[in-house]
């Protein structure tokens, strides 16, 4: 009998966490968090093809996330952005030719940026850590296209070691994606060839509920 209400505890233990739909932490109601530049808060891109392997990042993410910590599903919206300018791969005479007209066009189009739609789906990993997966705007060199994102979300309560990073709550995200540059009007002759269609993007960034 013991061993039936162990394994009845235990399914309905996992039930329980497959359809929670927020945080159980410390704070209540819908939270604001945002992010501003900061070296540790990092997008990263990489370009693999049978000539070339190009890797590039940008530190200079800033935008804003809100939710009701109980609801996520229901209530998650929000948007980061970084200036095309700030993208750097390694050598300077590369960094330069991504930012010109037949690239990236930093000047006419001077923002990459990712909106979150809706939200189709979020998983309970633990207490404070959500998997989500939702649909975004995501919009480069003056193209908008709808993409699913997938992300692990990480609340962590105000504390001590917190409060070296950035005063009040803090979450972390962390995501991997691919968009396709030809979408976003992107056809430099060598696409495909020295630099891939399909460019695989990593964001990692924490942000505050007390940062003004």
């Amino acid at each position: 009998m013991k061993v039936i209400i162990n394994s009845i505890l235990l399914v309905l233990l996992l039930f329980s966490l497959s359809v929670a739909q927020g945080f159980d932490v410390k704070a209540k109601g819908q939270q604001l968090f945002t992010f501003k530049n900061d070296e540790r808060n990092q997008a990263t891109f990489h370009s693999v093809t049978a000539l070339d392997e190009v890797d590039g990042l940008t530190s200079q993410i800033s935008g804003n996330i809100s939710f009701n910590v109980h609801d996520v599903k229901n209530s998650l919206h929000g948007e980061i952005s970084f200036p095309t300018s700030s993208l750097q791969t390694g050598i300077k005479m590369r960094d330069k030719d991504l930012k010109e007209p037949k690239w990236l066009d930093a000047e006419r189009y001077p923002n990459i940026s990712f909106k979150i739609k809706k939200v189709l789906d979020v998983k309970q990993l633990a207490k404070n850590k959500l998997d989500v997966k939702v649909l975004g705007d995501f919009s480069l060199h003056g193209v908008t296209n709808e993409i699913p994102v997938e992300a692990t979300i990480t609340y962590l309560d105000e504390s001590p070691e917190t409060e070296a990073r950035a005063p009040g709550d803090l979450i972390g995200i962390s995501s991997k994606f691919q968009i396709t540059l030809s979408k976003y009007g992107v056809r430099n002759m060598i696409l495909g060839k020295r630099v891939a269609d399909v460019i695989d993007i990593g964001v990692n960034i924490v942000g505050s509920n007390k940062l003004k």
